[in-house]
């Protein structure tokens, strides 16, 4: 398979107006390793889809109920779109990498599932990211305020999470 398969297209929804860059670069980071490794490719054949296209949408403290996922197919493509967990403030280079590693490989859990796919191939080893990456394109959003009652709930809807990058 010589093009890519897997095309990450990245999201935060704030409230500060301040997008956790260090972790969307990570994410994209694991994203591309999975979409450069053969075994992936090879499994992600087997889907008969030219590609996925995966909305990953972080969420500030609050991560919404799980699993938060809207997928389906356009075309030839399989558009998925998650909601992610953010790691806690101060996370390392290489804790980023993990816990990117491990949010990528969840969201491809549950499109196997949805998809009835394959067993997952093992995941390439987590590794930082790059020190100077290129530019990461970022869908930032701010979220009006919610009620504390309902914080609980998390911060997204569904529908909101199905049309964050338009």
């Amino acid at each position: 398979m010589d093009e890519f398969w897997l095309h990450p297209r990245l999201g935060t929804a704030t409230r500060d107006g301040q997008a956790p860059w260090h972790y969307l670069v990570a994410l994209q980071h694991a994203a591309q390793t999975l979409d450069a490794d053969p075994n992936w490719q090879q499994w992600w054949q087997v889907s008969g889809l030219a590609g996925c296209e995966l909305g990953i949408v972080t969420e500030g403290r609050l991560d919404h109920l799980r699993p938060s996922a809207d997928i389906r197919r356009v075309d030839d493509l399989l558009r998925a779109n998650f909601t992610c967990e953010l790691p806690p403030a101060g996370a390392g280079p290489d804790e980023l990498a993990r816990r990117a590693t491990t949010e990528i490989r969840t969201m491809f859990a549950v499109i196997r599932e949805a998809m009835a796919l394959p067993d997952l191939p093992p995941t390439p080893e987590p590794s930082a990211p790059p020190a100077n990456p290129d530019d990461v394109p970022i869908t930032a959003k701010s979220l009006p305020s919610i009620p504390r009652e309902l914080e609980h709930q998390g911060y997204l809807t569904l529908t909101q999470v199905q049309d964050f990058f338009g």
